[in-house]
């Protein structure tokens, strides 16, 4: 009668639930599994940031696309788990073969997702989608993996040594635990401003793969067969190959896929440290475009037309100090220096590199009208939110809040009942602010619902919208909404603006006393149809938006 634990035959994997035969001690070998464990986490949750990253900047609206990728994975992970029981005899070879397939997968997700929404993600049709449905293709896949990892190391774990079950997942779970605290805080810190999404991701995959490799066929050799051994180096050094391949590539293939995004006239490119940006044209007759994080914010075509009417009607009254939130790009700043009574303007950017760009690039130097000169204008490096925070109260006569769109989810506080209320405490008392409040046409309730808040805050309003230059394509406008899918060349067919006024409800002019009848491209006559226009949109009974229930939304 054969015992049920003799010894195997040699060149044979012991059997399910034999003490593996490492070439190390017993303790050594637990540290090593341990520390294994410690790095595969730290790998599995860099790709789970990555997704969360670019899908956010790709997509855009960050916190759905965070909670789809964290709640498919958790899911994923569940299910793997489950699978994973039926690989527990083959613990060794199952672990090598799913961290091989990880690294790929995971180091792989970010430049597939990339190459999905740079060729594919500006279509109509079948591809409209095709980001979104990779993303959770990716998502389910890695969470799956991931889970499959803690059947198979928990059986590992007992190999080397038996231990009470509580024991050992206290140990698994900590060197788990741990190994994600530090991949979540590198991602941020250290590889994302460092090496770049792409590259970062191809990099955990490789470390990935050395380390599950180099666990399995270092450690867990003699479990086994020669073919297993022979499939595994085989399977991790062409995963290397085609990493190392991509890494090698990544530059070529990114400015590919940038190309594809916004044509081939990319002048500029910089990661700065808040966003990416990205200037086209400016040469040779061309229309300058600049992208932040890739959503169009400044079209040559159509920016005079924005910012007049953002600027204009706010300025009539006193206006000696004004403030501009946002507008680093030194456009806004340019319409307002256009009106005789100005003493100072102080621009609150968030991002130096906007500024910095803003000096020195000489076509958008040339289009701000070099106001980064003139002694008036005064940078503050500082978040809109903060600044407004520590401002001394009733210190400005104008207000021009030009951010980045509502529906834009790190917008979103940006727009809410808090900051206008301090907004409010910064104007004098017949001070006004003016307000890009997004399309009214494509989405009036989101339009709607920053008049209320306005209201909610205590400032009278007054609506108006403005056309782009033309009816349709490129030309029809800029500023995109928070849906980054619709590309560049999807631009609103129109703009929303809101002025207001801590007392009386602010009447829409042009200029001092009755108004000017024209400035630029705006006219008084035009101003009062773009009141009718926006009013006949209105959408009643919305709720205002605050810091703890946010109401924006991106439909």
């Amino acid at each position: 009668m054969i015992e049920p634990h003799a010894p195997a035959p040699p060149g044979a994997p012991p059997p399910w639930g034999g003490p593996a035969r490492l070439p190390v001690r017993p303790g050594t070998g637990r540290f090593l599994v341990l520390a294994g464990v410690f790095v595969c986490a730290a790998c599995g949750l860099v790709y789970e940031l990555e997704l969360v990253a670019l899908a956010s900047y790709l997509i855009g609206d960050s916190v759905t696309q965070a909670s789809v990728v964290l709640s498919v994975m958790v899911f994923a992970m569940g299910v793997g788990s489950l699978v994973a029981k039926r690989l527990r005899p083959l613990a060794a070879a199952g672990f090598g073969a799913i961290e091989a397939v990880l690294a790929l997968v995971g180091g792989s997700s970010a430049l597939a997702l990339y190459a999905v929404f740079a060729w594919t993600g500006g279509w109509g049709g079948m591809w409209a989608n095709g980001p979104r449905c990779l993303l959770v293709a990716f998502s389910l896949t890695i969470g799956l993996l991931i889970g499959a990892e803690i059947p198979l190391l928990m059986e590992l774990i007992q190999r080397i040594r038996r231990q009470d079950p509580g024991g050992a997942v206290a140990d698994l779970f900590a060197a788990d635990y741990v190994g994600a605290l530090v991949g979540g805080l590198a991602f941020p810190f250290l590889l994302l401003p460092l090496l770049g999404q792409l590259t970062s991701a191809l990099i955990t995959g490789a470390v990935n793969a050395v380390v599950g490799g180099a666990l399995v066929l270092g450690l867990f050799r003699r479990d086994l067969t020669r073919r297993a051994r022979w499939l595994l180096v085989i399977a991790n050094v062409t995963v290397l190959g085609v990493l190392a391949s991509a890494a090698v590539l990544v530059d070529d293939f990114e400015r590919a896929a940038r190309h594809a995004v916004y044509g081939r006239e990319v002048r500029v490119a910089v990661q700065t440290d808040v966003q990416e940006v990205v200037i086209t044209g400016g040469t040779h007759g061309r229309p300058l475009d600049l992208f932040l994080d890739g959503r169009l914010r400044v079209s040559g075509r159509d920016e005079r037309r924005y910012h007049e009417a953002l600027v204009h009607p706010a300025m009539s009254g006193e206006h000696t100090r004004v403030l501009i939130l946002g507008g680093g790009d030194g456009l806004a700043a340019r319409e307002v220096l256009r009106h005789p009574g100005v003493h100072r303007v102080d621009v609150v950017e968030v991002d130096p590199g906007v500024v910095r760009l803003a000096r020195r690039d000489a076509p958008l130097s040339r289009l701000n009208g070099h106001v980064y000169d003139d002694d008036r204008v005064h940078v503050m490096t500082d978040d809109a939110f903060h600044w407004l925070r520590v401002a001394p109260p009733e210190t400005y006569d104008v207000v021009i809040s030009d951010l980045p769109d509502p529906g834009i989810t790190a917008s979103t506080k940006l727009y809410s009942q808090e900051f206008y209320g301090l907004a409010r405490r910064v104007l004098t008392p017949a001070g006004r602010l003016a307000v890009h409040a997004g399309p009214v046409s494509s989405r009036p309730r989101v339009f709607w619902t920053v008049d209320t808040t306005l209201r909610a805050a205590g400032l009278r309003t007054a609506v108006y919208r403005v056309r782009g230059s033309s009816t349709g394509g490129r030309d029809s406008g800029f500023t995109a909404g928070p849906d980054r899918s619709a590309g560049p060349t999807r631009a609103p067919y129109d703009w929303g603006f809101l002025l207001a006024g801590r007392g009386e409800r602010p009447a829409l002019r042009l200029g001092a006393g009755e108004g000017s009848p024209r400035v630029g491209t705006l006219s008084r006559a035009g101003l009062a149809a773009g009141a009718r226009a926006a009013e006949e949109t209105r959408v009643r009974g919305v709720p205002a938006s605050t810091l703890v229930h946010p109401r924006y939304s991106r439909h």
